[in-house]
């Protein structure tokens, strides 16, 4: 055999291996972000199974009598008619079955039926959620472009007068306690001065828009009544202002601080080194790295705006979930509170589900964990 075949047989057979070890790395399996995103959704059923449980069982340690407060005293005194309405609701079963029960109807979309309104507990959180979901939606919004805005101005002009400005408001923004706020802007800007209009989704005298998302603002766009559209926008705008002032203060100081962690990074003075302009090293390189922990507090305070909304909604007599829950946790309707339980803790888990999903898009190391 010459010494040149060898090299021959050698160079044949490099690459059946390099091809017989890539074709798995081809055809392995899903991509890094398709299995991150698996591993989260089957996480968060677990998770909503979870949640129909720890809502039950905490529903179910409130104390009070739901029979007493739902019946009265003279029909309590009745044993006949006690029986009769813990048999109608499945009071009389043990608790364990009681779940099982519960959870079956969740899985089928029967929440139950509301104690003090006689209605389906999904229909009545149909009509609330919207509301709610609108006004949350809106302060968000408002939170997410004045909060990182603020932010980035202030980290750009660190200890110049407007940083010290936005500092100092933000910091306001964090301490005042929303109720009140709420009701000082009610009774000054509605009573005193009569500039924003009173209480309620619309003016009194208009009839609801068309029912198409349940977003009033939404539904009269859509259907073209621009008067109505006009009067929810106005009816909005107040309570969602007092709602995002808390987060835009919480947003215009972590995105500060996470601004100038990233401008502080080696990566962000080499782009500078290289003569890159400033909205390019701000947009490409900072702001995409400071992204990640921004989306967490947004995620958080979307959540927290969803579910406490309960005073806001009380002032300024907004139809939605804060006021379904205090009417529901004051009268025991079991059915309704943990229905209300339920669509808080859905509410959380799809949150988190999009901030993990925009975490991976946003930083491919993520996908990785």
């Amino acid at each position: 055999m010459s010494p040149t075949s060898v090299p021959s047989k050698n160079s044949e057979a490099a690459p059946k291996r390099e091809s017989a070890g890539a074709a798995p790395r081809r055809g392995g399996g899903p991509s890094p972000l398709v299995r991150f995103l698996v591993r989260r959704v089957l996480t968060a059923l677990l998770l909503a199974v979870g949640i129909t449980l720890v809502t039950f069982v905490l529903t179910n340690l409130v104390p009070g009598d739901p029979v007493a407060a739902n019946l009265g005293q003279r029909a309590l005194g009745d044993p006949a008619i006690v029986a009769q309405w813990k048999a109608e609701h499945g009071l009389d079963k043990p608790l364990p079955q009681q779940y099982l029960l519960h959870l079956q109807g969740v899985l089928q979309g029967d929440l139950g039926t509301s104690q003090q309104s006689h209605r389906p507990v999904l229909d009545d959180l149909a009509e609330a959620v919207p509301a709610t979901l609108e006004l949350a939606g809106t302060a968000i919004l408002i939170s997410l472009v004045a909060g990182v805005a603020f932010g980035v101005i202030a980290a750009l002009r660190r200890d110049r007068l407007s940083d010290h400005v936005l500092r100092v408001l933000s910091l306001v923004g964090i301490s005042v306690p929303t109720f009140w706020l709420a009701l000082t802007t009610f009774y000054i800007f509605f009573y005193r001065l009569q500039i924003t209009p009173g209480s309620g989704r619309i003016d009194p005298g208009m009839s609801a828009p068309p029912h198409v998302t349940g977003l009033y603002t939404v539904d009269s766009a859509l259907a073209g009544q621009w008067d109505v559209f006009a009067s929810a926008v106005g009816h909005l705008a107040t309570p969602a202002l007092v709602l995002a002032l808390y987060t835009i203060g919480l947003l215009t100081r972590f995105t500060r601080s996470a601004v100038l962690e990233v401008m502080g990074q080696d990566y962000v003075r080499a782009a500078r080194a290289k003569g890159l302009p400033g909205r390019v090293i701000l947009f490409r390189y900072v702001l995409r790295s400071a992204l990640v922990p921004i989306i967490t507090v947004a995620g958080l305070a979307f959540g927290s705006l969803l579910s406490g909304t309960v005073l806001v909604e009380a002032i300024f007599a907004w139809p939605g979930v804060g006021q379904y829950a205090f009417k529901s946790a004051t009268t025991l309707d079991l059915p309704a509170v943990m229905g209300v339980g339920l669509v808080i803790g859905a509410v959380y888990l799809v949150i988190n589900l999009i901030v993990d999903v925009l975490y991976g898009v946003i930083d491919p190391r993520v996908r990785l964990t």
